[in-house]
């Protein structure tokens, strides 16, 4: 049960239906509790890595994979020479953000798209995030890239 003592709606597999609540209590409680002060550092780096075994060709096929794997709904808002800006929300999210705000990190989903749009341009990109904790709970991750700095040269 999350804090609030309400169970997380079902998350579904293929055909198979997963609850929501034991996803949550390995992403809330267990990861920061065994990785302490580096939970979000070495979660980006995850998402990263994670992104290197699902290399994805454009943008939609990133928001399609997060709700495949149940991150959110991913909306692109912004684009631009050097840098986006992506939405995630969903049921989850908001929850997440509602119940587990001190802990709550969204630091996995920010590596892998900062991943997936480096590969994509072919430069070295990076992704900020900001969580909304306002009316509408939300995360926005901004991706920002350098076009002089591509990827595998050597200075």
């Amino acid at each position: 049960m999350t804090r609030n003592n309400t169970c997380p709606q079902p998350e579904h597999y293929g055909d198979a239906t997963v609850p929501a609540f034991g996803y949550e209590l390995i992403r809330n409680l267990l990861i920061p509790e065994l990785l302490g002060k580096e939970t979000a550092s070495i979660l980006y780096w995850s998402g990263r890595k994670i992104a290197r075994q699902y290399p994805l060709d454009n943008e939609q096929q990133i928001i399609d994979f997060f709700d495949q794997a149940g991150w959110g709904v991913l909306e692109q808002v912004n684009k631009e020479k050097n840098k986006m800006t992506f939405e995630c929300s969903s049921p989850l999210v908001e929850s997440r953000i509602k119940d587990y705000s001190d802990s709550s990190s969204f630091a996995l989903e920010s590596g892998f798209i900062a991943e997936q749009i480096q590969r994509q341009t072919g430069c070295v990109a990076e992704s900020y995030m900001e969580t909304k904790t306002g009316r509408q709970k939300k995360v926005i991750f901004l991706i920002k890239w350098d076009v002089k700095d591509p990827v595998g040269t050597e200075n």
